[in-house]
């Protein structure tokens, strides 16, 4: 008896070896989890029972006029191309306004395609051929003249909450998601987990929806911190980089359960970065912090 789950995986494979022979230079697709591939055909080969995550990655679209760059952020349920896969299109030479409408008219276009077929190719080309108009009209297309439009960036710090954060391959995916989306702010591994972000809105978003999709159950966005400023929002940012936060820890790390960071000194962080009232937030209590 045929496999459905098995046979969609294999389409989605496929589609995607024919997209990296389209798209052969580095940096043109990007997989969202560098093991996604081995762990398919590890699958498909039936030298694994473990359902792979589903297929997630980036391609490259380059537009001739005006000459820039969008990313189709591709994200396949298992059961594509029998359900519609996640799309969404970005470029930094697009505003919110012509970016969201970008992709309202993305999305009609698929809806109107022959469902339970592969779509990705056509979604690529489609984006090739219909990205123009919304750049030239995008206010962050430079203007010729005096004057010059001040372009407002909406800005956004998230806190998010994990009952703990230990699994490399799941720090590796929360790093290099804030990498790809120029969020700065820190990962505090151990239990519990706390992560914040900050950044351009649309990023932020991103990041929440990537890190918490498909199955991470115990974690949630405790307090979103929102701003707007001129030109790109540097100067609202807290952090330089996207830390890899360690402290001193109580317990046992071989022992998950009994392996909590040191809350106290991390109250001391936030304090030095101007979100001491952030503990409340996270935890409840109102924080003291450590005598060492």
């Amino acid at each position: 008896m045929s496999d459905p789950i098995k046979e969609g995986i294999e389409l989605q494979v496929a589609e995607l070896e024919m997209l990296f022979s389209m798209f052969p230079n580095k940096g043109e697709i990007t997989l969202q989890d560098e093991n996604i591939l081995c762990d398919v055909r590890k699958y498909l080969n039936n030298t694994s029972e473990d359902l792979p995550h589903k297929i997630e990655y980036s391609v490259a679209v380059t537009i001739d006029s005006p000459k820039v760059r969008v990313d189709l952020h591709v994200s396949l349920p298992r059961d594509y191309p029998h359900a519609a896969p996640q799309l969404f299109a970005r470029s930094s030479a697009l505003d919110r306004q012509q970016q969201l409408q970008l992709n309202h008219d993305l999305t009609s276009h698929m809806a109107s395609l022959e469902s339970g077929d592969l779509c990705i190719c056509a979604a690529v080309q489609w984006v090739r051929e219909n990205s123009t108009p919304y750049l030239q009209n995008s206010k962050l297309t430079p203007e010729r003249g005096p004057k010059e439009k001040v372009v407002k960036t909406l800005f956004n710090r998230m806190w998010i909450y994990s009952h703990h954060i230990y699994r490399q391959e799941l720090r590796k995916k929360i790093f290099d998601c804030a990498e790809r989306l120029n969020l700065t702010g820190f990962c505090l591994t151990g239990k519990p987990g706390i992560i914040c972000v900050e950044g351009v809105e649309e990023n932020c978003k991103e990041f929440w929806h990537a890190i918490r999709y498909p199955n991470w159950k115990h974690i949630s966005c405790k307090h979103v911190e929102s701003g707007e400023a001129e030109g790109n929002g540097e100067n609202l940012r807290l952090f330089n980089t996207f830390e890899d936060l360690q402290f001193q820890a109580h317990g046992d790390y071989g022992l998950r359960n009994d392996y909590h960071m040191n809350l106290g000194q991390f109250l001391e962080f936030l304090k030095e970065h101007h979100s001491e009232h952030i503990f409340q937030i996270l935890f409840g209590v109102e924080g003291r912090c450590s005598d060492n």
